[in-house]
């Protein structure tokens, strides 16, 4: 006789969940069991709840099916809800399982008691609490379709924890799809026939996804932009790219798309940075929205077009060459972005978190292939590291890169030790500064007075070492291949303690600049 436990292990294998991330707790002892006793379940035991919702988050990210984040009742539920929302305004297939409270304690603010589908509401696409134990492991399997519905995201359950161990008589629920919305192909094929300068803003990052894209700008004649930190959903050295929608895009690259007549939209929500503070479309445009799997349609029903993108690619190839640096010895981010970039496999994974420098590695790396740019579009301090091991974990195959300030590295940093024992073996590059970069950069344009954004200093490599991983420093810009070809090169987990100048805040602007104006 099946547990509800072992029922929903059973459930999430036979769906094609392969992984699932926790920080253990009491309150689900017999899921951890059954995770563990199903061999086609992988369970990763990390050092914090948020580490363990970023690793959910990037597996289903490069996957496509949802991964399982896990926590306990309160405490633990409430640490892992950054990376619940970070899914929710990704699009990332997700399911989360808490354990909650025993039932007969439910509703008498027990301890570490929180009316945990309540809570979760706002932050995913669906939450729920069975209301007895027979019912864990349909709410479960509706959890999965929900997580993997027309808008992919991530779907909670709040098990009480009496449940787990209950004996489950029935069949086992299997996930019903939901349904999805027809697209109208052939009206979007007549708007984009009669179109005079159509573009597309795509986030569909999948392989599959990427080549349809790419087979349909070229025959149809269309611009493409890649939405925010989804750069890898079309190439950038493609000469139909037109940009990536990010912060701070330079008025050339908006030009294709301040002049089209058809926005069309392929695979994602047009979110505030994407749509450039809710500019785009504009209200003239016509705005069209189409999944992937219409594109192959959408080419067979448009007459072929060619158009003439080169004014548009070349701003894009203008704003994504480095400029001449300085004399000075300090690393310069952009020289650490282009050596990793210049080193590096052409399909490794690339992790990045919030902050300054990440605009470093979104204008100079260059993406070219699919699955390869992991960030969170919510702008969450602490993703890159947990997601790195995550991918490592997923592709073994392939290098994987994190890119992290010293302020997001010493808020998820630990997982390390997670990558050392689990032989997930990543490089991670610390760009220590000392500053909140990005807070200091908002404090001085708005004439303020920088305020607690200064980070102490921090031996990097020395504390990778203690955690069972390689450590390098590269205090000058000497210093900085060799170092990246030996962590590149390593047997286990590498970290790049990179020491960059504080008065470099972004590409084009440096901290001094403020101050002496």
């Amino acid at each position: 006789m099946r547990t509800v436990a072992q029922a929903v292990a059973r459930v999430l294998a036979d769906a094609g969940v392969e992984h699932g991330f926790t920080v253990p707790g009491e309150s689900f002892l017999g899921l951890l069991d059954a995770f563990a006793e199903t061999p086609e379940l992988t369970l990763v035991s990390t050092r914090h709840e948020s580490g363990a919702a970023f690793m959910a988050e990037a597996c289903g990210k490069l996957r496509g099916v949802p991964a399982v984040a896990m926590a306990s009742r309160g405490p633990g539920a409430t640490n892992l809800s950054i990376g619940v929302h970070t899914a929710r305004q990704d699009h990332t297939p997700m399911v989360v399982l808490l354990g909650q409270v025993p039932s007969s304690k439910l509703g008498r603010e027990s301890f570490q008691e929180v009316d945990l589908a309540a809570m979760f509401a706002p932050l995913a696409n669906w939450s729920a609490q069975p209301a007895s134990a027979a019912e864990v492991p349909g709410v479960v399997a509706e959890a999965f379709a929900q997580a993997t519905g027309p808008r992919p995201g991530p779907a909670v359950v709040a098990v009480p924890s009496d449940f787990w161990d209950e004996p489950f008589h029935g069949p086992l629920p299997v996930p019903e799809p939901l349904p999805a919305e027809v697209p109208d192909v052939a009206a979007a094929a007549e708007r984009l026939a009669a179109a005079r300068s159509p573009v597309v803003i795509t986030g569909a990052r999948d392989p599959v996804s990427h080549r349809e894209l790419v087979a349909t700008a070229e025959e149809l004649g269309l611009a493409v932009y890649t939405g925010f930190r989804r750069q890898d959903a079309f190439p950038e050295d493609h000469p139909h790219f037109a940009g990536h929608l990010g912060l701070s895009v330079p008025d050339a690259q908006l030009k294709a798309l301040e002049n089209a007549d058809v926005v069309l939209s392929v695979g994602m929500r047009l979110d505030e940075v994407t749509s450039q503070g809710f500019r785009f479309p504009l209200p003239e445009q016509d705005h069209l929205r189409l999944p992937p799997s219409a594109l192959a349609e959408l080419r067979a029903r448009t007459p072929g077009r060619r158009r003439d993108w080169s004014t548009a690619h070349e701003a894009v190839r203008e704003f994504m060459t480095p400029p001449e640096l300085d004399a000075s010895s300090a690393p310069h981010p952009t020289e650490v972005v282009r050596e990793l970039r210049r080193l590096a496999p052409r399909d490794a994974v690339v992790t990045n978190d919030a902050g300054n420098f990440s605009g470093f590695a979104h204008r100079y790396w260059g993406f070219t292939e699919p699955r390869t740019q992991l960030g969170p579009c919510n702008g969450a301090m602490g993703y890159a590291v947990p997601s790195a091991v995550a991918a490592k974990l997923v592709a073994p195959e392939r290098t994987v890169l994190a890119m992290v300030g010293d302020g997001g590295a010493l808020m998820t940093g630990q997982e390390i030790e997670t990558a050392v024992r689990h032989r997930a073996h990543v490089v991670v590059v610390v760009f220590q500064n000392g500053l909140y970069g990005t807070i200091a950069l908002h404090q001085v344009k708005s004439n303020r007075p920088m305020s607690a954004v200064n980070i102490g200093a921090v031996d990097f490599a020395g504390w990778a070492r203690s955690l069972g991983a390689a450590g390098h420093t590269v205090d000058t810009r000497e210093q900085l291949e060799p170092a990246i070809r030996s962590a590149l090169a390593e047997d286990r987990p590498c970290v790049l303690d990179v020491r960059i100048d504080p008065d470099v805040l972004t590409a084009d602007a440096r901290l001094a600049d403020f101050l002496e104006s």
